[in-house]
């Protein structure tokens, strides 16, 4: 009609909702909008959901432009906002039966997992929900509307169970002064020509419908409008009919002007003269401003029209069959920022189901220490749940990725915050490491008695027919073994790393290969008796020094290298043992660490093998059998040792290395000179010269 009226420059307004598609000046010329621009309505509803955490919404439009429109910018502020879109149904306009929604639409919506559905459109494009048979109970759905639809709007028959709770984003406009009154005193018989009114009375009132009844009687003559229930008469003014009320007084106001300036020109009064043309109100309309008797400043020029404000009503049914709209809240899209959205939550009436908010998501919230795991093909909305990794947190609801702790931190049971880490280390003032101290001081003091003793007794023949020097050195060697372990204990620091290694193995290498040198002498010394032997050359004192010499240089060569290279350092382990920082000291070079401990295991097998042989040698003048079992001891500690340190971790590497330590010590001490101490101390009728030549 628009572009037939234009070619006559008959004037259009408009009191339906805005439509930009209107605008379009060259394309209608004619035409003036008179409704408030709803540019931002699809920002309020999603502020709506943003508020109640909602994120799976089911949209219902109007095939047509306008419900394009909406479909696109609403669309594009869920997106901003992460509220994701459950499904969308359109309805046909042409089709405003009610047998689709009974065979497609409304099943198609019930049978959704979406809980909060949005519709827009106006009261015809919707004709399909005011016809449609919601179920009246455990519907479980929440529908938000727009001003555009009616939603009180139905066929008697057609009750309003389905739609309570429903919210309205409506129009907020001011009361206009004396409205309700001049309602309330409407009757028929004071408008006897309107013969619209009296078709309404008759229908409003439920007047029999009788053919007999005279044109002038009617039914009720002394009821009013504001006895109607909400569905047949809402007193309170619509956004349609503010709209059609300015735009009535945007006409008169527009005449009124045009009449002013006509008589201003001439001062006959010729009717015809004072009509105007339809061409000739253009200039008057798009300049008419006027302020209405509720105090709303109004403009015919739509680019100079307001935003629309928003009263946010919901909807109630109530068991008596009656039914109210209760303002809840407000949207004022050109407010300062929180104070644009404003909701009373306590006094929303939800549904028949729950007095709770419903829960709209397409996946229950993953809580803090568990994190979104997207679901391949599915919106971003719906995801699955899964707990963070060892050593990452979430402490917010519904994060995509966990954050690792800090180095000196660790996550808690629940992963959702972190904890500070114990440090840790083996401690003199711990039982565990009180314990080792003094069992490697005791076996020192034990070792230096043992010296005393030999010392006291060097002269007798059984210290005299081992070697009074190797023992000696063997027993200091012994001393200082017992002493190293006390290098493990305590605050890791530079030096104490240092020497831990390197003291522990010369000091070891050195106690065995005294061992060696002591066995070595044993069998030269019977193997050279025997005349002709080329081996009596070979039987001198140096033999046993230069054999511990050369044993223990090789050893102090390989630490120098190795404190050269990569020497040891403190450092402080966050990952061996969870919730604790372990201070120890790293070996620097792991390799020169097992070179260390492989060449003191090379030459305790050869100890071992060398007393093997010579076992069976007479028991007086050798230990061969007691260095036999020494070193058989000896091996087993060690042997036992590697895989005992590499399968433990923390405080327990440390506590196993001491105890190797101080066991293979003691094994050597007590196998070697326990019996000997036994025969000086308690058999001294053993320990003389007789006895050894008659052995």
């Amino acid at each position: 009609m628009g572009t037939i009226l234009d070619l006559y420059k008959f004037p259009q307004i408009s009191y339906g909702p805005f439509d930009s598609i209107l605008s379009d000046k060259v394309q209608f010329p004619s035409l003036y909008q008179m409704a408030l621009k709803d540019t931002s309505l699809h920002q309020g509803l999603v502020l709506l959901m943003v508020y109640f955490k909602w994120n799976w919404i089911g949209l219902v439009v109007s095939d047509d432009m306008r419900g394009e429109k909406f479909l696109w910018e609403i669309r594009e502020e869920m997106a901003k906002k992460g509220v994701c879109v459950s499904f969308t149904e359109k309805i046909r306009v042409s089709e405003r039966t009610h047998t689709e929604s009974h065979e497609d639409f409304i099943p198609r919506i019930m049978a959704s997992s979406t809980r909060v559905i949005v519709i827009h459109g106006d009261t015809d494009s919707l004709m399909i929900l005011r016809y449609s048979h919601l179920p009246a109970f455990g519907i479980g759905k929440v529908w938000i509307g727009t001003s555009h639809w009616d939603i009180t709007m139905r066929p008697l028959y057609s009750q309003g169970h389905g739609f309570h709770g429903a919210l309205i984003f409506s129009y907020l406009t001011r009361e206009i002064p004396g409205f309700k009154t001049f309602l309330k005193k409407i009757t028929p018989s004071k408008y006897p020509d309107d013969t619209l009114l009296r078709g309404f009375w008759h229908s409003a009132f439920r007047c029999p419908d009788q053919p007999e009844y005279p044109p002038q009687e009617i039914c009720s003559p002394n009821a009013s409008l504001e006895i109607l229930p909400l569905c047949s008469f809402d007193m309170t003014m619509s956004g349609f009919s503010y709209t059609i009320y300015n735009t009535i007084y945007a006409v008169a106001w527009t005449l009124h002007e045009i009449f002013i300036r006509k008589l201003e020109k001439r001062s006959m009064t010729n009717e015809e003269y004072l009509k105007p043309h339809s061409w000739q109100l253009h200039p008057f309309l798009k300049k008419t401003q006027f302020t209405n008797n509720a105090g709303d400043q109004m403009f015919v020029d739509e680019t100079r029209s307001s935003e629309a404000q928003y009263a946010i009503m919901n909807y109630i049914f109530f068991q008596n069959e009656t039914d109210a709209l209760v303002k809840v809240g407000q949207f004022l899209p050109k407010a300062p920022f929180r104070q644009d959205f404003t909701i009373c939550e306590d006094i929303i009436v939800w549904g028949w189901w729950d007095a709770k908010v419903p829960c709209a998501v397409c996946s229950n919230n993953c809580g803090p220490g568990f994190r979104k795991i997207p679901l391949e093909g599915q919106p971003a909305c719906c995801f699955d749940c899964s707990p963070c990794p060892e050593g990452e947190i979430s402490s917010q609801n519904n994060i995509e990725h966990c954050t690792k702790c800090p180095e000196d931190e660790y996550p808690n049971k629940w992963r959702d915050f972190c904890l500070p880490k114990v440090v840790t280390f083996l401690n003199v003032k711990e039982p565990v490491g009180m314990a080792l101290a003094c069992m490697a001081v005791s076996f020192s003091l034990l070792t230096v008695l043992v010296l005393g003793v030999f010392v006291k007794f060097q002269d007798t023949p059984i210290v005299k027919a081992n070697n009074r020097t190797l023992s000696y050195t063997l027993l200091i060697s012994l001393i200082f073994c017992f002493l190293c372990s006390l290098l493990f204990i305590g605050h890791p620091t530079t030096a104490t790393c240092l020497l831990q290694q390197t003291v522990f193995g010369i000091v070891f290498t050195v106690a065995v290969s005294s061992i060696l040198a002591k066995t070595i002498i044993v069998v030269l010394a019977f193997k050279g008796i025997r005349p002709g032997s080329r081996i009596r050359m070979f039987i001198h004192p140096r033999v046993s020094v230069y054999v511990v010499l050369i044993c223990s240089g090789l050893q102090v060569t390989f630490c120098g290298i190795w404190l050269g290279t990569s020497p040891p350092f403190p450092e402080a382990d966050t990952h061996s043992q969870y919730g604790h920082i372990i201070l120890k000291c790293n070996e620097g070079s792991a390799f020169a660490f097992y070179c260390v401990l492989g060449y003191m295991a090379l030459l305790a097998l050869g100890s071992f093998i060398v007393a093997f042989l010579a076992r069976n040698l007479p028991d007086t003048f050798n230990e061969a059998k007691f260095i036999t079992f020494s070193m058989l001891v000896f091996c087993s500690v060690w042997a036992t040792f590697l895989p005992t340190y590499q399968s433990t971790k923390g405080k327990a590497m440390v506590i196993v290395e001491i105890f190797s330590i101080l066991a293979s010590s003691a094994g050597l001490l007590g196998c070697i000179f326990i019996p000997k101490c036994y025969v000086i101390l308690l058999k001294p009728d053993r320990n003389t010269q007789g006895q050894i030549k008659n052995k």
